[in-house]
């Protein structure tokens, strides 16, 4: 499993219900695409919300997303952290 960091852009204005909301949203079908989705943050006055994940694949993350309705603008692997 890779661990992945995707970005969405034009979320402004999220609010902590609608990133919650969209965060369990995720969550409900990961497993259908052997994701799993660790956390989520938001700037909503910049209107970015980041997404930290382990999944087989950059393509199963938006997959995910796709279904529920919030795709990704970009999704990166993190291969190094500390």
């Amino acid at each position: 499993m890779t661990t992945f960091m995707d970005v969405h852009n034009d979320m402004k204005g999220i609010t902590a219900e609608q990133l919650s909301a969209a965060h369990r949203a995720d969550l409900a079908i990961e497993a259908e695409e052997g994701v799993h989705f660790e956390r989520a943050w938001a700037d909503p006055e910049a209107g970015v919300v980041y997404c930290l994940s382990e999944a087989p694949s950059a393509d199963a993350v938006q997959r995910i997303h796709e279904r529920t309705g919030h795709p990704a603008n970009e999704i990166h692997p993190v291969p190094l952290s500390v």
